[in-house]
Protein backbone atom coordinates (compact mmCIF):
# COMPACT_ATOMS: atom_id res chain seq x y z
CA UNK A 1 0.00 0.00 0.00
CA UNK A 2 1.34 3.46 -0.87
CA UNK A 3 2.37 5.53 2.14
CA UNK A 4 1.04 9.01 2.79
CA UNK A 5 3.56 11.68 1.83
CA UNK A 6 2.16 14.50 3.90
CA UNK A 7 3.15 15.59 7.40
CA UNK A 8 1.75 13.11 9.88
CA UNK A 9 2.11 14.94 13.20
CA UNK A 10 -0.57 17.27 14.48
CA UNK A 11 1.48 18.73 17.33
CA UNK A 12 3.89 21.58 17.89
CA UNK A 13 6.95 20.21 16.07
CA UNK A 14 9.47 22.09 18.23
CA UNK A 15 7.97 20.46 21.35
CA UNK A 16 7.83 16.96 19.91
CA UNK A 17 10.97 16.63 17.77
CA UNK A 18 14.58 16.43 18.92
CA UNK A 19 17.93 14.98 17.79
CA UNK A 20 17.64 11.20 17.93
CA UNK A 21 20.37 8.87 19.17
CA UNK A 22 20.42 5.11 18.50
CA UNK A 23 21.69 1.77 19.75
CA UNK A 24 23.90 0.29 17.00
CA UNK A 25 23.28 -3.08 15.34
CA UNK A 26 26.45 -5.21 15.06
CA UNK A 27 27.34 -7.55 12.17
CA UNK A 28 29.89 -10.35 12.56
CA UNK A 29 31.12 -10.85 8.98
CA UNK A 30 34.34 -12.81 8.53
CA UNK A 31 36.49 -9.83 7.53
CA UNK A 32 35.89 -7.94 10.77
CA UNK A 33 37.99 -7.60 13.89
CA UNK A 34 37.89 -5.93 17.31
CA UNK A 35 38.95 -2.40 16.37
CA UNK A 36 35.61 -0.90 17.41
CA UNK A 37 36.59 -1.58 21.02
CA UNK A 38 39.20 1.16 20.62
CA UNK A 39 36.30 3.56 20.02
CA UNK A 40 34.81 2.58 23.38
CA UNK A 41 32.24 0.23 21.89
CA UNK A 42 31.11 -2.78 23.89
CA UNK A 43 31.39 -5.89 21.70
CA UNK A 44 30.40 -9.50 22.25
CA UNK A 45 33.12 -11.32 24.19
CA UNK A 46 34.40 -13.30 21.21
CA UNK A 47 34.55 -13.21 17.44
CA UNK A 48 35.02 -10.54 14.79
CA UNK A 49 32.69 -7.58 14.44
CA UNK A 50 32.81 -6.15 10.94
CA UNK A 51 30.07 -3.51 10.89
CA UNK A 52 28.22 -1.34 13.35
CA UNK A 53 25.00 -0.06 11.82
CA UNK A 54 24.68 3.31 13.53
CA UNK A 55 21.45 4.60 11.99
CA UNK A 56 19.53 1.91 10.12
CA UNK A 57 15.99 1.09 9.05
CA UNK A 58 16.45 -2.01 6.88
CA UNK A 59 14.98 -5.50 6.96
CA UNK A 60 18.49 -6.78 7.74
CA UNK A 61 18.94 -4.47 10.71
CA UNK A 62 16.99 -1.67 12.39
CA UNK A 63 18.36 0.56 15.12
CA UNK A 64 16.39 1.50 18.24
CA UNK A 65 16.18 5.05 19.55
CA UNK A 66 18.12 5.43 22.81
CA UNK A 67 16.99 8.88 24.03
CA UNK A 68 13.89 10.97 24.60
CA UNK A 69 10.25 10.12 24.15
CA UNK A 70 10.92 7.69 21.29
CA UNK A 71 13.43 5.65 23.34
CA UNK A 72 13.11 1.93 22.67
CA UNK A 73 11.27 2.42 19.39
CA UNK A 74 12.70 1.35 16.04
CA UNK A 75 13.71 3.88 13.43
CA UNK A 76 11.13 2.40 11.06
CA UNK A 77 8.46 2.74 13.74
CA UNK A 78 9.33 6.38 14.31
CA UNK A 79 9.14 6.97 10.56
CA UNK A 80 5.66 5.42 10.46
CA UNK A 81 4.55 7.91 13.12
CA UNK A 82 6.26 11.05 11.83
CA UNK A 83 6.37 10.54 8.06
CA UNK A 84 7.80 13.57 6.30
CA UNK A 85 8.35 15.35 9.60
CA UNK A 86 11.18 12.85 10.08
CA UNK A 87 12.67 12.36 6.62
CA UNK A 88 11.61 15.51 4.74
CA UNK A 89 9.88 16.44 1.51
CA UNK A 90 13.03 15.73 -0.51
CA UNK A 91 12.61 12.09 0.55
CA UNK A 92 8.89 11.75 -0.23
CA UNK A 93 9.76 8.87 -2.57
CA UNK A 94 10.99 6.90 0.46
CA UNK A 95 7.53 6.80 2.01
CA UNK A 96 6.12 5.55 -1.28
CA UNK A 97 8.75 2.77 -1.30
CA UNK A 98 8.32 2.15 2.47
CA UNK A 99 12.02 2.92 3.00
CA UNK A 100 14.19 5.02 5.23
CA UNK A 101 16.47 6.78 2.71
CA UNK A 102 19.95 6.34 4.20
CA UNK A 103 22.08 3.90 6.16
CA UNK A 104 25.03 4.91 8.37
CA UNK A 105 27.73 2.38 9.30
CA UNK A 106 31.14 1.92 10.83
CA UNK A 107 33.29 -0.71 9.07
CA UNK A 108 36.21 -2.49 10.71
CA UNK A 109 38.01 -4.03 7.73
CA UNK A 110 40.62 -5.95 9.66
CA UNK A 111 40.86 -8.25 6.65
CA UNK A 112 40.02 -7.53 3.01
CA UNK A 113 36.40 -7.44 1.94
CA UNK A 114 35.41 -9.27 -1.20
CA UNK A 115 35.91 -7.62 -4.58
CA UNK A 116 32.37 -6.41 -5.22
CA UNK A 117 29.97 -4.01 -6.88
CA UNK A 118 26.56 -2.55 -6.04
CA UNK A 119 23.70 -2.00 -8.50
CA UNK A 120 21.89 1.21 -9.37
CA UNK A 121 18.24 1.68 -8.36
CA UNK A 122 16.61 0.43 -11.57
CA UNK A 123 18.63 -2.79 -11.63
CA UNK A 124 18.03 -3.44 -7.92
CA UNK A 125 14.29 -2.90 -8.31
CA UNK A 126 14.17 -5.27 -11.29
CA UNK A 127 16.29 -8.03 -9.72
CA UNK A 128 16.14 -7.63 -5.91
CA UNK A 129 12.49 -6.91 -5.12
CA UNK A 130 11.92 -3.60 -3.37
CA UNK A 131 15.62 -3.10 -2.61
CA UNK A 132 17.35 0.18 -3.42
CA UNK A 133 20.57 0.55 -5.34
CA UNK A 134 23.67 1.44 -3.39
CA UNK A 135 25.66 4.58 -3.92
CA UNK A 136 27.92 5.12 -0.92
CA UNK A 137 30.84 7.11 0.45
CA UNK A 138 33.59 6.42 2.96
CA UNK A 139 35.56 8.52 5.39
CA UNK A 140 38.74 6.79 6.58
CA UNK A 141 38.94 7.03 10.37
CA UNK A 142 42.12 4.98 10.76
CA UNK A 143 44.41 3.05 8.44
CA UNK A 144 47.56 1.02 8.80
CA UNK A 145 50.57 2.31 6.84
CA UNK A 146 50.23 1.38 3.17
CA UNK A 147 46.54 0.46 3.50
CA UNK A 148 44.78 0.16 0.14
CA UNK A 149 41.43 0.12 -1.60
CA UNK A 150 40.45 -1.41 -4.91
CA UNK A 151 38.55 1.33 -6.72
CA UNK A 152 37.45 1.05 -10.32
CA UNK A 153 39.22 -0.74 -13.15
CA UNK A 154 42.49 -0.18 -14.98
CA UNK A 155 42.79 1.43 -18.38
CA UNK A 156 41.96 -1.04 -21.17
CA UNK A 157 39.58 -3.18 -19.09
CA UNK A 158 36.46 -4.37 -20.89
CA UNK A 159 33.54 -6.51 -19.81
CA UNK A 160 34.85 -9.36 -21.97
CA UNK A 161 38.40 -9.21 -20.60
CA UNK A 162 37.17 -8.91 -17.04
CA UNK A 163 34.74 -11.80 -17.44
CA UNK A 164 37.52 -14.03 -18.75
CA UNK A 165 39.77 -12.93 -15.89
CA UNK A 166 37.13 -14.06 -13.40
CA UNK A 167 37.04 -17.47 -15.08
CA UNK A 168 40.84 -17.66 -15.05
CA UNK A 169 41.17 -16.40 -11.47
CA UNK A 170 43.47 -13.62 -12.68
CA UNK A 171 41.76 -10.33 -11.79
CA UNK A 172 44.78 -8.40 -10.54
CA UNK A 173 45.80 -6.84 -13.89
CA UNK A 174 42.36 -5.21 -14.16
CA UNK A 175 41.77 -3.88 -10.62
CA UNK A 176 42.84 -0.33 -9.80
CA UNK A 177 44.36 0.19 -6.34
CA UNK A 178 44.71 3.38 -4.32
CA UNK A 179 46.52 3.98 -1.02
CA UNK A 180 44.56 5.67 1.76
CA UNK A 181 45.19 7.23 5.13
CA UNK A 182 43.12 8.63 7.98
CA UNK A 183 41.10 11.65 6.84
CA UNK A 184 40.69 10.56 3.23
CA UNK A 185 37.19 10.41 1.78
CA UNK A 186 36.04 8.29 -1.15
CA UNK A 187 32.84 8.75 -3.18
CA UNK A 188 31.65 5.37 -4.50
CA UNK A 189 28.80 5.57 -7.03
CA UNK A 190 26.77 2.44 -7.75
CA UNK A 191 28.55 0.41 -10.41
CA UNK A 192 32.02 0.99 -8.96
CA UNK A 193 34.18 -2.13 -8.69
CA UNK A 194 35.69 -1.92 -5.21
CA UNK A 195 37.12 -3.67 -2.19
CA UNK A 196 38.19 -2.27 1.17
CA UNK A 197 41.44 -4.03 1.97
CA UNK A 198 42.73 -4.95 5.44
CA UNK A 199 43.72 -2.56 8.20
CA UNK A 200 41.15 0.20 7.60
CA UNK A 201 38.42 1.66 9.83
CA UNK A 202 35.75 3.54 7.91
CA UNK A 203 32.59 5.57 8.45
CA UNK A 204 30.16 4.80 5.62
CA UNK A 205 27.18 6.80 4.39
CA UNK A 206 25.03 5.04 1.81
CA UNK A 207 21.65 4.45 0.30
CA UNK A 208 19.56 2.20 2.50
CA UNK A 209 20.49 -1.04 0.75
CA UNK A 210 22.24 -4.27 1.66
CA UNK A 211 22.70 -5.64 -1.86
CA UNK A 212 26.26 -6.66 -2.71
CA UNK A 213 27.38 -8.61 -5.78
CA UNK A 214 30.63 -10.41 -4.98
CA UNK A 215 33.01 -10.86 -7.88
CA UNK A 216 35.89 -12.51 -6.02
CA UNK A 217 36.38 -13.52 -2.37
CA UNK A 218 40.09 -14.39 -2.16
CA UNK A 219 39.34 -18.16 -2.21
CA UNK A 220 38.28 -18.13 1.43
CA UNK A 221 35.36 -19.77 3.19
CA UNK A 222 32.68 -18.40 5.45
CA UNK A 223 31.90 -19.31 9.06
CA UNK A 224 30.13 -22.45 7.82
CA UNK A 225 33.31 -23.68 6.12
CA UNK A 226 31.87 -23.15 2.64
CA UNK A 227 32.79 -20.52 0.04
CA UNK A 228 30.55 -17.49 0.17
CA UNK A 229 28.37 -17.14 -2.94
CA UNK A 230 29.54 -15.08 -5.91
CA UNK A 231 27.27 -13.18 -8.29
CA UNK A 232 29.25 -13.10 -11.51
CA UNK A 233 26.51 -12.46 -14.06
CA UNK A 234 24.90 -9.68 -12.03
CA UNK A 235 28.31 -8.16 -11.34
CA UNK A 236 29.17 -8.02 -15.03
CA UNK A 237 25.76 -6.45 -15.70
CA UNK A 238 26.32 -3.53 -13.33
CA UNK A 239 30.09 -2.82 -13.23
CA UNK A 240 30.87 0.55 -14.79
CA UNK A 241 33.80 -0.32 -17.05
CA UNK A 242 34.17 3.35 -17.98
CA UNK A 243 35.24 4.18 -14.43
CA UNK A 244 38.94 4.02 -15.20
CA UNK A 245 41.55 4.43 -12.48
CA UNK A 246 39.69 6.98 -10.33
CA UNK A 247 41.78 9.02 -7.94
CA UNK A 248 40.93 10.36 -4.50
CA UNK A 249 39.46 13.86 -4.59
CA UNK A 250 40.36 16.78 -2.35
CA UNK A 251 37.59 18.31 -0.22
CA UNK A 252 36.04 21.51 -1.54
CA UNK A 253 35.99 24.43 0.88
CA UNK A 254 32.43 25.72 1.37
CA UNK A 255 33.09 28.44 3.92
CA UNK A 256 35.13 29.45 6.93
CA UNK A 257 34.12 32.00 9.58
CA UNK A 258 33.76 32.40 13.35
CA UNK A 259 35.58 29.17 14.16
CA UNK A 260 33.52 27.06 11.73
CA UNK A 261 35.07 25.49 8.63
CA UNK A 262 32.95 23.48 6.18
CA UNK A 263 34.17 21.19 3.40
CA UNK A 264 32.10 19.42 0.75
CA UNK A 265 33.07 15.76 0.47
CA UNK A 266 30.45 14.06 -1.73
CA UNK A 267 27.27 15.27 -3.43
CA UNK A 268 24.92 13.11 -5.48
CA UNK A 269 21.19 12.64 -6.00
CA UNK A 270 20.91 10.56 -2.82
CA UNK A 271 22.85 12.59 -0.24
CA UNK A 272 25.27 15.43 0.36
CA UNK A 273 28.01 15.02 2.95
CA UNK A 274 30.07 17.83 4.44
CA UNK A 275 32.93 17.73 6.92
CA UNK A 276 32.61 20.43 9.55
CA UNK A 277 35.45 21.60 11.78
CA UNK A 278 34.53 23.56 14.93
CA UNK A 279 36.97 25.39 17.16
CA UNK A 280 36.37 25.11 20.90
CA UNK A 281 33.37 27.25 21.80
CA UNK A 282 32.28 27.76 18.19
CA UNK A 283 28.66 27.21 17.16
CA UNK A 284 27.11 26.06 13.90
CA UNK A 285 23.52 27.27 13.58
CA UNK A 286 21.18 25.46 11.19
CA UNK A 287 17.49 25.06 10.50
CA UNK A 288 15.60 22.00 9.35
CA UNK A 289 12.63 23.50 7.53
CA UNK A 290 10.94 20.28 6.43
CA UNK A 291 12.91 19.63 3.26
CA UNK A 292 15.39 17.06 4.57
CA UNK A 293 16.55 15.23 7.64
CA UNK A 294 20.14 15.80 8.69
CA UNK A 295 22.53 13.22 10.12
CA UNK A 296 25.46 14.52 12.15
CA UNK A 297 28.39 12.33 13.14
CA UNK A 298 31.08 13.34 15.62
CA UNK A 299 34.47 12.06 14.44
CA UNK A 300 36.59 13.88 17.03
CA UNK A 301 35.93 16.06 20.06
CA UNK A 302 32.79 16.81 22.04
CA UNK A 303 29.74 18.85 21.06
CA UNK A 304 26.18 19.58 22.05
CA UNK A 305 23.43 19.44 19.44
CA UNK A 306 20.76 21.56 21.07
CA UNK A 307 20.94 20.21 24.63
CA UNK A 308 22.15 16.69 23.73
CA UNK A 309 25.85 15.96 24.39
CA UNK A 310 27.74 13.90 21.81
CA UNK A 311 31.30 12.64 21.53
CA UNK A 312 33.36 10.60 19.08
CA UNK A 313 32.28 8.30 17.46
CA UNK A 314 28.54 8.99 17.63
CA UNK A 315 25.78 9.83 15.16
CA UNK A 316 22.49 11.68 15.55
CA UNK A 317 19.44 12.03 13.30
CA UNK A 318 17.89 15.49 13.23
CA UNK A 319 14.27 15.27 12.00
CA UNK A 320 13.41 17.30 8.92
CA UNK A 321 10.82 19.39 10.77
CA UNK A 322 13.02 20.02 13.80
CA UNK A 323 13.33 23.73 13.07
CA UNK A 324 16.33 25.73 14.31
CA UNK A 325 19.20 23.83 15.89
CA UNK A 326 22.74 24.54 17.06
CA UNK A 327 25.90 22.44 17.19
CA UNK A 328 28.18 23.89 19.89
CA UNK A 329 31.75 22.65 20.33
CA UNK A 330 32.77 21.90 23.92
CA UNK A 331 36.23 21.08 22.52
CA UNK A 332 37.71 21.36 19.08
CA UNK A 333 35.61 18.96 17.01
CA UNK A 334 35.37 17.31 13.60
CA UNK A 335 31.94 16.27 12.35
CA UNK A 336 30.17 14.87 9.31
CA UNK A 337 26.90 16.47 8.20
CA UNK A 338 24.66 14.60 5.75
CA UNK A 339 21.38 15.71 4.16
CA UNK A 340 19.39 15.25 0.96
CA UNK A 341 19.34 18.27 -1.36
Amino acid sequence: MMKQTTTTTGCDMNDELYPLLFEPVLKDYIWGGRTLEKLGRTLPPQGPIAESWEIAGHDDGTTLVSNGRFAGQSLTGVQEQLGLDLIGRNNAWALERDKFPLLIKLLDASRPLSVQVHPEDDYALAHEGNELGKTEMWVVLDAEPGAELILGVKEGTTRELFGQAITDGALEPYMHRVTVQAGDHICVPAGTLHAIMGGILIAEIQQNSNTTYRVYDWNRVGADGKPRPLYIDKSLDVINFEQLEPSLKAPVLIGEADGVRRELLCANQYFVTERVFLEKGATFAGENDGRSLEIWGVLAGEVKINDIPMAAIQFSLLPAALGAYTVMAKTGATLLRTYVA
